[in-house]
């Protein structure tokens, strides 16, 4: 769902996906000198970030094309996906990974290669969509009801024996579960203000779940699917010209 689209991501979900980023350096405690992992940069956002903190960064992305994208952006990143990350052990002062857990099918096994790389006392810090309101995702579902779509049934979906609880409660217990002293979890909330054309192209793009239930659509259903959204928007969703779509983050942190 990501492969081949850094731009289309880039341009989209990318500013939506920045805007926790500096309460997910502050977690991990990132500043002048911090030597920092970035896992599943896209195209840099947190690194960059980290950057202009002082830090030095390095970044991997499972994606071939996010990390080219990072790297011209000036971002030393490569390509690289967990549960398998090619550095050794303790090498990192702290480990970021912005909206990362929640597109892993190993969670837990993910969370101990973040330990590995992480040397005693050093902080990881990363972000997953909350369980409340996600204001983008329910427009476009509210757009493919009206449309009358039924999602394919062989869309990638996490294993249930590897799933955890989506709350603060249950994610602070899934990384103390893998070895993380002093950890927490707390929600954040804010609003993305992205423009009608701007978010429709997302997923028309082919990004995340909803991009590719929008394309495995035929055309003249794709065409219904926009009007809905349209419709949607303008009655519900837009504040002075924008869309103003709430969403929420958890923000968990833990020291190794």
């Amino acid at each position: 769902m990501w492969a081949g689209r850094a731009d289309a991501y880039d341009s989209t979900f990318a500013r939506l996906c920045a805007h926790p980023v500096p309460a997910l350096l502050d977690a991990a405690a990132v500043g002048p000198g911090t030597y920092v992992l970035d896992v599943g940069t896209g195209t840099g956002t947190a690194a960059l970030a980290a950057q202009a903190r002082g830090a030095k960064v390095r970044a991997v992305d499972a994606d071939g094309g996010m990390a080219r994208l990072a790297r011209a952006r000036g971002v030393d990143a490569q390509e690289g996906a967990l549960p398998e990350l090619p550095f050794p052990d303790d090498e990192f002062d702290a480990v970021v990974g912005n909206f990362v857990l929640n597109h892993v099918g190993r969670p837990r096994t993910a969370l101990a290669e973040l330990r590995r790389v992480l040397r005693p006392g050093g902080r990881l810090a990363l972000t997953l969509w909350s369980p409340g309101r996600q204001a983008g995702m329910e427009l476009f579902g509210r757009a493919l009801q009206a449309a009358g779509v039924v999602p394919p049934r062989d869309l990638p979906r996490l294993d249930p024996a590897e799933d955890f609880t989506r709350t603060p409660e249950g994610v602070q217990d899934l990384l103390a579960e893998a070895g993380f002293t002093g950890a927490g979890c707390a929600e954040t909330r804010f609003t993305h203000r992205p423009n009608v054309e701007e978010w429709w192209s997302a997923a028309a793009s082919g990004l995340a779940m909803i991009g590719l239930i929008v394309a495995a659509q035929d055309a003249g259903t794709v065409v219904r699917i926009r009007g809905a959204y349209d419709e949607l928007a303008a009655a519900e969703y837009t504040d002075g010209g924008e869309l103003a779509l709430e969403h929420g983050a958890l923000l968990a942190h833990g020291e190794a």
